[in-house]
């Protein structure tokens, strides 16, 4: 999995076999905006041309270019890794929220790092 950034927007690019060109669409907004290229230059030309148009776009009708997030997360997990995540959390003093969010918070940070810096870390 690959992925781009351009002005805070960051996209997922995949390859597509059959047709032989790279797609790619935004990420974290409530709209689909997706761009392709038949090469990486103009790839990443057709992804900052999208972002402009959704920002221009979204200025032309009064909206904020990115949704907006409450900080709510509800998501069901094995009920083993809940009793072991409700102990982490209580050894540590913290709530399995404020756990959670420390773990997620690492977790993403290793996730923007760039491959070859997490490979040899």
């Amino acid at each position: 999995m690959n992925t781009m950034s351009y002005k805070g927007f960051q996209a997922r690019i995949e390859f597509d076999s059959e047709d032989e060109i790279f797609t790619g669409r935004i990420a974290g907004i409530q709209d689909i905006v997706g761009f392709h290229g038949d090469s990486v230059t103009a790839l990443k030309s057709a992804f900052h041309e999208a972002v402009d148009d959704y920002i221009e776009t979204c200025a032309t009708i009064g909206k904020a270019p990115q949704k907006p997030y409450s900080g709510k997360v509800m998501f069901r997990i094995d009920p083993e890794t809940h009793r072991k995540a409700v102990i982490a959390a209580e050894l540590k003093g913290k709530s399995l929220n404020q756990w959670a969010e420390e773990v997620l918070a690492r977790a993403v940070e290793e996730e923007e790092r760039p491959a070859e810096t997490r490979l040899s870390a």
